[in-house]
């Protein structure tokens, strides 16, 4: 049958380091879009937002992490960028966001297609 036996735990890895964090699930909030653009909400209090902090000081963009959900499987992802949330000027709990990207899954290239984000640009002297 199947094994409910789930850890509360999001494991962030480095894979150059092979440095990794464990953020607890009941404090974050997973968004995807259907290009692979993940954003991963964390609210915790200081001590917990400054290892995270800490963690992410050294990596650069587009660099390769792994993301364990419950240790369901690791997922290679791309680092993006982090954003430090907006609070009140002494909030209990910090809000901060890490952008990460998520390559395709699916191995057809028509299946692949970018949805949204179409550019409207078009160069000077081209007839359309």
């Amino acid at each position: 049958m199947f094994n409910d036996d789930f850890s509360n735990k999001i494991t962030l890895r480095r894979l150059r380091t092979n440095e990794s964090i464990d953020l607890d699930q009941r404090r974050v909030q997973i968004r995807q879009n259907q290009n692979g653009l993940m954003a991963v909400s964390y609210v915790a209090p200081v001590f917990d937002i400054m290892d995270l902090e800490n963690f992410f000081d050294e990596v650069i963009s587009s660099e390769k992490l792994t993301i364990n959900i419950s240790d369901t499987g690791e997922s290679r992802v791309s680092y993006r960028g982090m954003v430090e949330g907006k609070g009140k000027s002494f909030p209990q709990n910090l809000d901060h966001k890490i952008i990460l990207l998520q390559k395709p899954t699916c191995l057809d290239d028509r299946e692949n297609v970018q949805v949204t984000g179409f550019s409207k640009f078009k160069p000077r002297g081209k007839i359309s």
